[in-house]
């Protein structure tokens, strides 16, 4: 296989955006990733998501950041993506002490 053959191939990875709704784990995140489509039968807008696990050296992202995920090699048993940029940073929420 040729060099270009090999990067088109690789160029072809899936990309997805979704939101990070767990970081509790070392350089993995948990990302939501939520799609809307009309049922098949009754024609009604359905939303439903799927979590995907990602490797996030750096470990940059927080709970309720929008992020860019990007398809990569196995890295575990359930870790089969990678963190490319974070897209939006979450409101911080203040901290109210009583």
């Amino acid at each position: 296989m040729s060099e270009t053959a090999q990067q088109n191939i690789r160029n072809q990875r899936k990309e997805r955006t979704g939101e990070v709704i767990s970081n509790k784990m070392q350089k993995t995140i948990v990302v939501s990733v939520k799609r809307r489509f009309p049922h098949a039968q009754f024609k009604k807008v359905v939303t439903s998501f799927h979590k995907f696990y990602a490797h996030d050296e750096k470990g940059e992202a927080k709970v309720g950041d929008i992020v860019r995920i990007v398809e990569t090699r196995p890295l575990s048993k359930t870790k089969r993506w990678r963190l490319v940029e974070v897209v939006e940073r979450a409101v911080e929420q203040a901290q109210v002490a009583a």
